[in-house]
């Protein structure tokens, strides 16, 4: 079975996050991933409150857009997590969305090259090299952490397009794909990985929505914005969209076909009141 993580959604107050890591800890979930959308949160900070209401759970950044961040600074930032907390720290950078990246002034030109450049730099700081990279995107000059991590980070994408994929397997640790891509978009995006150089360590983490119910009407409020928003967003019908909802029974035949097709980490995202007894029941399922 794969590692099982729960998302700690844009949506909840913030105030609740030490509460609710500490509750998925209490309840045996591996992973705690955290995120950063333009307007909700940012995800250092963020990643910050999970692994200080824990002593266990890794705790993702799943992710901190490129743009918006210089090499140097994410770096000091990532050590003083992973330092503290050494072990427990996965760093998920990406492209950023677009209209987003806009907004803020932040879209570059050459998003490729800004995302390898910028693990490349960042992974250096971290391994407590002296770097300096003068790239299409990244200028860093002669730069050293004082306090490098005795542990490293691993570093994972959040990507989705064929050239990005192949760009994760042959500088990221791992990948994350999007909520809504079932065991056949699994096993797609890492063959383009794997193309690009990446071998069987390279960690996929697959996200996926998560509602426990049997009952139609439930599923459809609690649910059905989201997954018809998710689905246009991947180009496919609403009811081609992979997610576990439904009865906490039906779970286990879908995370093992995931597990199949190579997913090493299951992220699960609950939807609806009672997120921590929505966990719980899926555990307990599988």
């Amino acid at each position: 079975m794969p590692r099982i993580g729960v998302m700690f959604d844009r949506d909840r107050a913030p105030e609740e996050l030490p509460g609710f890591a500490a509750a998925m800890e209490e309840i045996g979930v591996d992973d705690l991933w955290v995120v950063e959308d333009l307007g909700w949160a940012g995800s250092v900070s963020t990643a910050a409150l999970a692994l200080a209401a824990t002593s266990r759970v890794r705790v993702g950044i799943g992710i901190a857009p490129a743009p918006l961040r210089n090499p140097a600074l994410l770096a000091m930032e990532l050590a003083m997590l992973a330092r503290v907390h050494p072990g427990r720290l996965v760093a998920g950078l990406g492209h950023g969305v677009p209209a987003w990246m806009r907004q803020v002034g932040a879209e570059r030109k050459a998003k490729l090259a800004l995302l390898e450049e910028t693990i490349l730099a960042v992974r250096g700081l971290l391994n407590g090299e002296t770097v300096t990279l003068h790239g299409r995107e990244v200028h860093i000059d002669g730069v050293k952490l004082v306090h490098p991590p005795a542990v490293a980070p691993p570093i994972v994408t959040g990507v989705v397009g064929p050239r990005s994929l192949e760009l994760s397997g042959r500088v990221a640790d791992g990948t994350i794909i999007p909520e809504g891509k079932g065991p056949a978009e699994v096993a797609e995006a890492l063959e383009l990985i794997r193309r690009g150089g990446g071998q069987d360590d390279h960690e996929a983490v697959v996200f996926t929505l998560l509602h426990v119910s049997d009952d139609p009407a439930a599923i459809e409020r609690e649910t059905g914005d989201l997954v018809r928003t998710q689905a246009a967003w991947l180009g496919i019908e609403p009811s081609e969209l992979f997610a576990l909802i439904g009865p906490a029974a039906d779970s286990p035949a879908k995370v093992s076909a995931l597990a199949e097709a190579g997913a090493g980490t299951l992220v699960l995202r609950p939807l609806g009141p009672d997120p921590v007894g929505q966990v719980k029941a899926t555990l307990a399922a599988l």
